[in-house]
């Protein structure tokens, strides 16, 4: 219970910490975005993104739950980071960055969508506009 708790904090903790964070690339202040990036990875994660980019897509959520204790919110919350790493590289026009993030992301969206079994209109809308994203970058 505390844990779900905790995880259910912090879920609210990440959407004050994303909303900061899209304002900053509105406004094209790419820097303090990237640095907001990194201080929420950290926080929530106990991680630096390095550390994250580092794993390879298709081993993702094995590596984070078996090896390294990770739930299924911590992916929810990494695939939503992943997200918005993938729109800060997209408005710095670094495409290899924004389809490699989106892809993690929709995959991790993927896992915690059939491992929950919970049904969430805003997971389900999430993936297709990162899917939309995935099909963009790959025409361009």
């Amino acid at each position: 219970m505390y844990q779900k708790d905790y995880i259910l904090r912090m879920i609210e903790e990440l959407g004050k910490f994303l909303a900061l964070l899209f304002g900053l690339i509105k406004k094209g202040e790419y820097k303090k975005a990237s640095e907001q990036l990194g201080n929420i990875y950290y926080d929530l994660l106990k991680e630096d993104a390095a550390f994250f980019r580092n794993i390879p897509e298709e081993y993702l959520a094995h590596e984070l739950l078996e090896k390294h204790n990770y739930t299924n919110g911590h992916l929810e919350i990494l695939a939503e980071l992943f997200n918005a790493e993938a729109e800060l590289c997209l408005a710095q026009n670094d495409k290899p960055g924004a389809f490699s993030n989106s892809r993690k992301s929709l995959q991790l969206f993927r896992f915690i969508d059939t491992e929950l079994k919970t049904y969430s209109q805003e997971r389900i809308d999430k993936m297709k506009e990162i899917e939309e994203r995935l099909k963009n970058l790959e025409k361009n």
